[in-house]
C-alpha cells in the first residue's frame, strides 16, 4: 500500500501530530504496514492536502556542472539550495543514456525496454522502418500524469516532450491537462513568431513573452501556476530543453562568463545560467504564494553530459551515448520542507524510476493497474514486474534502511548491470568489464580479472534480465551510434573542469 509520508521530515505545526509521530517511534513492534498508515493519519492533522509536485529535468547536463556537485565556474546558487534544503542524492540513475527512452522510463515509471522503447528518437517518422503510431511512447503504457490525475491532481508539461509526435502521443491524451512546448527533441533558442515548433495544447503558439526559450518555458509555468487555484495539488513537468544543442545563449547571460576562454564551454554555463535563473522564479512563487513548505520539488538531467555542448562530467568517466558512470548517472536534488530532511546527502543509488512510487506515497495514492499487453508484447514476459522503482520517502528519512539496488541498462550494442557495489557493462567491441561506481565513480579500475564470481554472476543476471524483456525495440538506431558509443569510451575519462 502507498501512502502519504510527509510527517517523516518532522516539521509538524500541530503538536498533537507531532506528539503521535513521537510516541509512535517507540511502538517498534508494530507492522511497518500499521506503521505507515499511522504516519499517514498523522500527516493529515499536520497539512491536510497532498502536496504539490514540480519535476524539473534539465536536458545532456553535466554531472559536475551544479556547485553543489563541483563546479566551481558556473554559478547554480538556486539549483544547489534544492540540495540545501533538502536531499542532494549523490549516486542518481536514469533509465537510459539519451533523451527519448530516458524520458520513458521518467514517465513511465517502468524500464523502457520492458515495452519496447529502447532507440532514441531523432530523426523524421519516415527515417524508421517502424509504423508512425509505434514511434513513441505506447498508449498502453500509464504517465505520471496519468497516475496522478487519478488521485486528484491538475497536471500540467511544459517544454519538451520527445514522446513522438502521431496524435497518440500528444501530451494531452497522455495525462497532461495543459501542455505548452515542443514535440521533438531540439528547438532553437530564439524564438521567432514565423518560425517555430512550439504549440499550447495542440494549436500553434502566436506570441512570446520571452524570445529566449528557456525563460518562455520559465515563462508560462509560472502563468499555469498563478490561473489555477491553490487549494487544489498539482503536478507540473517543468521539461526544460536547456543546456541541449544548439549551443545558444542571449548576450545579457555570455556577459555574466565572459571570463571564460573557451567559446563553447562559456554559452553551455550561459544557458545553464538561464535555467537556474528560471527554478529561481519557481521557487520564488511557491514561497510568495505560501505553497513552497509543501511542494515536492525533484532536479535531475535526463541523460549525462553530451560529447557536443561543452558540458562537465566531473568525477565521471563517459558521456551520453555510453553506459558508462557519465552517460547514466546525474545530479539528483529534492527538497520538500514538509517531508524531506533539510541539507541531507544522501550516497545510495537511486533511480528516477522511483519517482512514481514516491510521488504517489507523497500523494496518499496507488499506482494504476497495466493496461493490457498491446499484440507485439510476449504477455509470458510482462508478467515479471509491474513498476521498476521504489518509494525513496523511508530510506530519505531514516525510516527504513537502504536495500541493494538492481538496475539494468541496454542501448547500441552496449548493456549493463549495476547490482549492489558492482556495475558490469558488457559491450560488443571488447570483454565485459567490472567496476565499483560508489567508490571508483570514474570507472578507471577494471575488477573484472580479480572478481571473476562476481563477473559470473552479474553476467548471468544481466543475460536473464534481457531475455525477460516482451519485446524487441520497436524501432532501432542507425549502426551508426553504435560505432560512435564504443568510440566514447575510450575517448572521455575523467577530467578537470573547463576554464
Amino acid at each position: 500500500m502507498l501512502i502519504r509520508q510527509s510527517v517523516f521530515s518532522g516539521g509538524f505545526k500541530d503538536g498533537v501530530a507531532r506528539d503521535f509521530v513521537r510516541d509512535l517511534s517507540r511502538l517498534d513492534a508494530l507492522n511497518s504496514g500499521v506503521k505507515f498508515l499511522l504516519l499517514f493519519l498523522s500527516a493529515t492533522l499536520s497539512f491536510g492536502k497532498a502536496p504539490n509536485i514540480v519535476m524539473i529535468l534539465a536536458d545532456d547536463m553535466g554531472y559536475g556542472d551544479l556547485g553543489c556537485t563541483g563546479s566551481t565556474t558556473i554559478k547554480t546558487p538556486h539549483l544547489d539550495s534544492i540540495a540545501s534544503n533538502g536531499v542532494l542524492c549523490t549516486q542518481g540513475y536514469v533509465p537510459s543514456s539519451v533523451c527519448s527512452p530516458s524520458r520513458a522510463g521518467i514517465l513511465t515509471g517502468r524500464d523502457p525496454r520492458r515495452f519496447g522503447y529502447e532507440g532514441n528518437l531523432n530523426k523524421g517518422a519516415d527515417a524508421y522502418a517502424t509504423r508512425p503510431e509505434l514511434q513513441g511512447l505506447p498508449p498502453t503504457e500509464h504517465t505520471l500524469g496519468d497516475h496522478l490525475k487519478a488521485v486528484g491532481y491538475d497536471t500540467a508539461l511544459i517544454g519538451k516532450w520527445h514522446q513522438g509526435t502521431h496524435e497518440v502521443f500528444h501530451p494531452n491524451v497522455r495525462g497532461f491537462d495543459h501542455f505548452v512546448g515542443m514535440l521533438k527533441g531540439s528547438h532553437s533558442y530564439f524564438l521567432k513568431s514565423d518560425r517555430h515548433q512550439l504549440e499550447r495544447n495542440g494549436s500553434p503558439v502566436t506570441e512570446f513573452s520571452s524570445d529566449y526559450v528557456t525563460d518562455y518555458f520559465t515563462d508560462e509555468s509560472l502563468a499555469w501556476m498563478k490561473g489555477r487555484k491553490v487549494e487544489e495539488p498539482f503536478f507540473m513537468f517543468l521539461s526544460y530543453n536547456a543546456p541541449h544543442t544548439p549551443m545558444q545563449a542571449t548576450d545579457e547571460d555570455l556577459a555574466v562568463y565572459g571570463h571564460i576562454k573557451d567559446r563553447k564551454r562559456q554559452t553551455y554555463s550561459a544557458m545553464m545560467h538561464a535555467l537556474d535563473r528560471g527554478v529561481g522564479r519557481v521557487i520564488d512563487y511557491l514561497k510568495e504564494s505560501g505553497q513552497y513548505e509543501n511542494t515536492l520539488i525533484v532536479f535531475f538531467s535526463d541523460n549525462g553530459g553530451a560529447t557536443n555542448n561543452a558540458s562537465w562530467n566531473g568525477p565521471l568517466s563517459g558521456r551520453k551515448g555510453t553506459l558508462l558512470e557519465g552517460g547514466v548517472r546525474v545530479p539528483f536534488l529534492m527538497s520538500w520542507p514538509a517531508g524531506l530532511p533539510k541539507g541531507k546527502v544522501y550516497k545510495n543509488p537511486v533511480s528516477a524510476l522511483d519517482l512514481l512510487p514516491t510521488f504517489l506515497a507523497a500523494a496518499g495514492g496507488e499506482p494504476l493497474p497495466l493496461k493490457p499487453a498491446p499484440k507485439y508484447e510476449d504477455k509470458r514476459n510482462r508478467k515479471a514486474v509491474a513498476y521498476d522503482g521504489i518509494n525513496l520517502l523511508p530510506v530519505l528519512n531514516d525510516k527504513e534502511v537502504a536495500k541493494p539496488r538492481e538496475l539494468f541498462w541496454r542501448l547500441q550494442g552496449q548493456s549493463a548491470i549495476l547490482s549492489g557495489e558492482r556495475k558490469l557493462i558488457k559491450l560488443s567491441h571488447r570483454p565485459a568489464q567490472l567496476f565499483a561506481p560508489s567508490t571508483d565513480p570514474g570507472e578507471q579500475a577494471d575488477l573484472a580479472g580479480e572478481e571473476v564470481e562476481t563477473l559470473n554472476e552479474l553476467f548471468t543476471k544481466l543475460g536473464f534480465w534481457e531475455s525477460s524483456l516482451a519485446t524487441v525495440p520497436l524501432w532501432g538506431s542507425s549502426p551508426f551510434w553504435s560505432r560512435e558509443s564504443a568510440k566514447n569510451y575510450e575517448k572521455y575519462p575523467p577530467g578537470e573542469e573547463p576554464k
